[in-house]
């Protein structure tokens, strides 16, 4: 079955093991979350927990309504996790960092920096043009397609916004768990710029 908590990604550091070997690690802080709803194979057609993180201080009246269900506040960050063992779970129960335990393997899905528009090179790598000898191409994106078509396919590598992706990386081991501090210490780098929200879930593809 699937575990999984809501956090929020403070930043990385870097812990010394006994062999004085280095490991980088990023900080997740994730406080208690709440069952917001229970979702059963018998009403819904799939098994799910939702739960929510952080308050909310400009809900509407329908995300109150939610969140009364629960006995809790409105909340800001608020996720599904499927395939969870929904008979463990109660609406209104708190979910702690405690439910991963340090050596998990696990999956962390975030939304990457926005980097704003930015051309085809840096988009998707592109190689640059000549710079000398009279040559006016640089860093354009080069041909579009044969002349006969008329029209430029779907799908072609243009200039364009760049980041701001929910994006995953996965098989991620959870280095420590501080439950005093409700921290997830995750060796490695995970997706998103410093206090954003991110998805921490027990790894699908396992070691």
């Amino acid at each position: 079955m699937t575990k999984g908590i809501l956090g929020r990604k403070i930043g990385m550091t870097q812990l010394f093991d006994e062999n004085g070997e280095l490991t980088p690690v990023t900080v997740v802080q994730a406080e208690p979350n709440v069952v917001l709803q229970k979702k059963e194979d018998n009403n819904d057609g799939y098994e799910a927990i939702q739960l929510g993180f952080a308050d909310e201080k400009h809900a509407n009246k329908p995300q109150k309504g939610h969140a009364e269900k629960a006995q809790t506040n409105p909340k800001r960050f608020i996720r599904e996790i499927r395939n969870a063992n929904v008979e463990d779970y109660e609406v209104g129960q708190e979910v702690g960092v405690n439910v991963f335990q340090q050596g998990d393997v696990v999956d962390v899905t975030g939304t990457s920096k926005g980097k704003g528009f930015q051309g085809a090179v840096k988009r998707h790598g592109h190689n640059t043009g000549p710079k000398t000898h009279g040559s006016r191409y640089h860093r354009r994106p080069g041909t579009l397609g044969d002349i006969n078509s008329m029209h430029v396919f779907k799908g072609m590598k243009l200039p364009g916004q760049m980041g701001g992706n929910t994006v995953t990386i996965q098989n991620l081991e959870i280095v420590k768990v501080d439950e005093e501090r409700n921290l997830l210490l995750i060796k490695g780098n995970v997706p998103g710029a410093k206090k954003s929200y991110v998805e921490v879930t027990s790894a699908i593809k396992g070691n």
